[in-house]
Order: C-alpha cells, then sequence, then structure tokens
C-alpha cells in the first residue's frame, strides 16, 4: 500500500472539512469524551470519521485519540490524532496538525504529520530519511550558545536553572508538530515529563525524528518503547544531539 498516498490524501479531506471551524469557539461543541478521559469537540469527530471512512476499506487495525482501538487482527496498524493541538485550533492559534502513523508488526514503518495552515508535510519511511514537502531535512547541529526547546513544566524542574542553560523557550502546544519542528532543526528539543503525551500524539512524528537524526527517550535517558494505544501516558524527550540529550538529563 502507499501510505503516503493514503495520508495525504486523508489529510486534505480533513482540512477542507474542518478549517471552518478553526478559531469558531461558537460554532464547536463537545460530542463526548475520549478513552483517556479528554473532552471530544465536533471537529475532533468530524476529522476521525473521515480517517476512518479511508482506512476501513483496507482492513487495518486503528488506533485513535478519539475512539481507542480497532483491531482487525491485522499486521497493519495506523495511529492516529485527527487533530494534534485542539485547543489551539479551537482558540485561533495557528499551531496544530494531523499525525498519521503507520506500524507493521508494530514496527514503525511510515509517519505523516500534516501542518494545515503552512501546508507542510513531514513524512519518513523508516530507512529512508525524513523529508519536508519532498526536501530531505535533518536535526540542527548542537550549538550550546544557540538553544531553543520546548517543554511542558514539572514541579520539580528547577525552571531558573533551566532558563539560564538555554537560548529560548518555547511552548507551542502540539507535541507532535513541535517534534517535527526538531527533526527540521528549528527547535533543539522537547521534552514531557509531566507525564501527558500519548501514542497518538506522537507516533507519525517519532518516526519522522528518528529518520532525521533525533535521539527519543523516557526521562532517564533510555529509549523510548510505547504501546501503540490512546490510553498510556508517557515521559518522552526528543533531543537533536547527545550533547542536548544530557543538559535535559541534568535538569531532570
Amino acid at each position: 500500500m502507499k501510505w503516503d498516498e493514503i495520508g495525504k490524501k486523508i489529510a486534505r479531506e480533513i482540512e477542507k472539512e474542518i478549517l471552518p471551524y478553526f478559531g469558531r469557539k461558537d460554532k464547536s461543541y463537545v460530542v463526548g469524551k475520549s478513552p483517556s478521559g479528554d473532552e471530544t469537540e465536533i471537529f475532533d469527530k468530524i476529522s476521525e470519521d473521515i480517517a476512518l471512512k479511508h482506512l476501513k476499506l483496507f482492513n487495518v487495525n486503528i488506533v485513535s485519540e478519539e475512539l481507542g482501538i480497532i483491531d482487525n487482527g491485522s499486521e497493519w496498524t495506523v495511529v492516529i490524532d485527527p487533530v494534534d493541538g485542539s485547543f489551539n485550533f479551537i482558540n485561533g492559534i495557528p499551531f496544530f496538525a494531523f499525525c498519521f502513523g503507520v506500524f507493521k508488526n508494530n514496527k514503525p514503518h511510515y509517519g505523516l504529520t500534516y501542518e494545515f495552515l503552512t501546508k507542510r508535510f513531514f513524512e519518513a519511511y523508516s530507512g529512508r530519511g525524513a523529508y519536508l514537502n519532498g526536501k530531505k531535512i535533518k536535526v540542527k547541529d548542537f550549538n550550546p550558545k544557540d538553544i531553543t526547546i520546548s517543554y511542558y513544566p514539572d514541579k520539580k524542574i528547577d525552571l531558573e536553572k533551566l532558563r539560564n542553560r538555554v537560548k529560548r523557550v518555547r511552548i507551542f502546544g502540539a507535541f507532535g508538530l513541535e517534534m517535527c519542528y526538531v527533526a527540521k532543526g528549528v527547535l533543539d528539543a522537547v521534552f514531557d515529563v509531566r507525564p501527558k503525551v500519548r501514542a497518538v500524539d506522537i507516533s507519525s512524528s517519532y518516526i519522522i525524528c528518528r529518520e532525521a537524526g533525533a535521539l527519543i527517550t523516557d526521562n532517564n535517558g533510555e529509549e523510548l518503547k510505547f504501546e501503540l494505544n490512546a490510553t498510556d501516558r508517557l515521559k518522552i524527550v526528543v533531543a537533536n544531539s547527545k550533547e542536548m540529550l544530557n543538559l535535559i538529563l541534568d535538569l531532570l
């Protein structure tokens, strides 16, 4: 199957249907709760229904933020977050994405993260490198005098110590998309050790970041491992280098 074509087709259809809801709290409303307890807005449901409509044609396993798991006994599992950054989306903050990760026998195969408003397709097949709209990308070289990171606060972290070690701290509110910013060399690192992120948030960008040369670990510096479900919360650190990773681990 040509997963890149399938993923892009789904992304474009979702884009067409949900952008009229962007920044329109007056149009949106809650239609239920996800398996992890988050509220599902109507635009989340519309996005997921579009993805399911396409994916059910292939009888694959599906993991999605809003519905959980559909197990069809397939060797293929597609993990989706229809709108990564839902809070940003409904509040009119232009930083959100569609995440589409494909796994074969639970091993990473293809990742697509689509940044709607900029029309950026981040993608990667395992072993073939990472790309942004067809152009190869990689993490930036570590420069201790020019570090920009995104992170999600934890009370155990000394914020003053963190700010003294880096040049810029940003929090964008869509973890999967922030991972892609590490992959394309804009951010040096992004991490969340509260923990809050789930497999649906990171699966597509996990593949992209690995292919771009990023290191992806847990809060102890061990290689990140996760189950393909919509409920487990993860502690995750994504860094462009061993030096950057060690700096973060020291802070943790």
